[in-house]
């Protein structure tokens, strides 16, 4: 399965109906920063920064174990499904979590949560170490190594799928939240995995909107993490505005290269994350 073009096929159909509705470019808010941040990191990461890592990991498993290869493709199909949930969709949630408690780890982080719009074309908005230092992500490079392929494939393309959209400016869970029959189904669906609406929160800028999330919200695929750790919340409204409060703006370099270039910006002692 070239799960690799199905993705991508799934992030062109998003980008479409932003383009659409007038939802994409976002010229008023977008910088010639937002425009080389995002090039940098939405091509180096899927292209360059996240093959080498499975990669990676799987030189280092043949390394730690050797004749490893295959090793656990006999397990059956739910049990490689559910484990991928915990190693990889908890594991990526956990550290999700970490970067946004941590002020150092949060550099690496900042220049998803600097953009002033949802859209699709923030998904892989990340400092360049943010994937390559991603616990999860190596651990999934090590469980595809072990023999996980095929059903690593279909667990990567519906993570995907959510995760395109709940960045996206077209909020799809907006007018199915609005049937009345449906409302039981929404309940679930929006406690289960990520959606626009609860995505949304989480990039909010202004505490003070009754809607903005900071400290949760934190689910990749699943939402449920959220709700199972006591970071969720939920609304259907989503904010009126996106982007960084009380956090000094930073050039593109620092965001997307930071640790190499070492000028770091001032944090505001009002910094939102602050415990």
């Amino acid at each position: 399965m070239n799960y690799k073009l199905v993705v991508g096929l799934i992030f062109l159909g998003f980008a479409v109906l932003e383009l659409r509705a007038d939802r994409l470019l976002h010229r008023a808010a977008t910088r010639t920063k937002d425009i080389i941040i995002e090039l940098g990191s939405g091509l180096g990461l899927p292209i360059a920064v996240v093959p080498a890592v499975i990669a990676g990991s799987g030189v280092l498993t043949e390394a730690l174990a050797p004749d490893s290869a295959g090793a656990l493709a006999h397990w059956p199909t739910w049990l490689m499904f559910a484990t991928l949930l915990v190693i990889d969709d908890l594991g990526q949630y956990l550290w999700h979590r970490l970067t946004h408690a941590v002020p150092s780890l949060f550099e690496l982080h900042r220049a998803h949560h600097s953009a002033t719009y949802m859209s699709v074309r923030i998904v892989y908005r990340n400092n360049i170490l943010y994937y390559a230092m991603m616990p999860n992500l190596w651990a999934s490079g090590v469980l595809l190594y072990l023999g996980f392929d095929d059903v690593y494939y279909v667990y990567f393309i519906a993570k995907m799928a959510v995760i395109i959209g709940a960045h996206s400016s077209v909020a799809w869970d907006e007018p199915l939240l609005k049937i009345r029959w449906l409302r039981p189904v929404m309940w679930l669906v929006v406690r289960t995995i990520s959606t626009p609406s609860t995505h949304a929160a989480h990039h909010g800028k202004h505490a003070t909107d009754g809607v903005t999330h900071y400290k949760g919200n934190y689910g990749n695929f699943l939402f449920l993490w959220d709700v199972l750790l006591g970071t969720a919340k939920i609304s259907e409204r989503r904010p009126a505005h996106f982007g960084l409060e009380n956090i000094d703006d930073a050039s593109w370099q620092q965001e997307l290269l930071w640790p190499w270039l070492r000028a770091r910006p001032r944090l505001s002692a009002k910094w939102p994350w602050r415990r």
